[in-house]
């Protein structure tokens, strides 16, 4: 992520930010800083879903585009997020089975926004991404997205194996791309699913990959032995598409 994209620095834009409702991703605060500001911004901030980072000045002053943080930098997402509910609305309305992609860690923008790209072009109906150690939607993940981010509903949860336990109950079987798995063409992508993408570097991860149902292998021929996490998205979302019959 450029932090300069979306930051907000100083007290009064940061506290203002928050008091008007903005979707604040992450907020860094001069570490062991104890004033009444501060202490107020922290207190708008435990009100909502903000991960709240304590950080030494040096931080602060690597941040910042303006000099003028006075102890305190949020980033703000570009885009509203969505419920999950938002998600199986859109399902609903289209008569369609519930596809929704879920990623696991995530971490560069430019990977959140094609996958969101992909999802609207395959007919997900949403993506849900975890509150942590992963990509929001910035600038960058929207510019990657190219305008797709506008029509197709992003959420953001906790925790990804416990959304997954929660989402099984209401009928969706869960697929996660990974190596060691069932050649895709072999597995029963139809119905009600959710497809699980990992992080760039290690993959889905062991606890999230336990909670799937099934495991997808991407036959591939070359020497190299992975996708880029947004390429097996695309290709994985559609094989979806093409059992759907859509």
């Amino acid at each position: 992520m450029r932090y300069e994209e979306y930051a907000l620095e100083g007290r009064n834009v940061v506290l203002e930010a928050f008091r008007a409702g903005k979707t604040i991703d992450k907020l860094f605060v001069l570490e062991k800083c104890q004033d009444g500001p501060i202490n107020t911004i922290l207190r708008e901030a435990r009100k909502t879903d903000a991960i709240i980072n304590f950080v030494k000045k040096e931080r602060l002053d690597q941040m910042s585009e303006t000099g003028k943080h006075q102890g305190v930098i949020a980033f703000a997402a570009a885009y509203e997020y969505a419920d999950i509910e938002d998600i199986f609305k859109i399902a609903e309305e289209k008569g369609e089975p519930p596809f929704i992609i879920l990623l696991d860690n995530i971490e560069d923008p430019h990977n959140l926004g094609a996958i969101i790209r992909t999802a609207n072009l395959a007919g997900a109906h949403g993506v849900i991404i975890p509150k942590r150690r992963a990509a929001g939607l910035t600038a960058t993940a929207a510019k990657a997205s190219a305008g797709a981010i506008n029509y197709t509903p992003v959420a953001k949860v906790t925790n990804i194996g416990n959304t997954i336990e929660d989402l099984k109950k209401r009928g969706l079987w869960f697929v996660c791309a990974d190596m060691d798995g069932e050649v895709m063409y072999n597995l029963d992508l139809k119905g009600p699913i959710g497809l699980v993408i990992g992080n760039e570097g290690n993959g889905v991860g062991k606890l999230v990959k336990e909670k799937c149902d099934m495991i997808a292998k991407i036959p591939m021929k070359g020497d190299i032995d992975s996708l880029n996490a947004s390429v097996a998205a695309g290709v994985l979302s559609f094989e979806i598409v093409r059992q759907r019959g859509i």
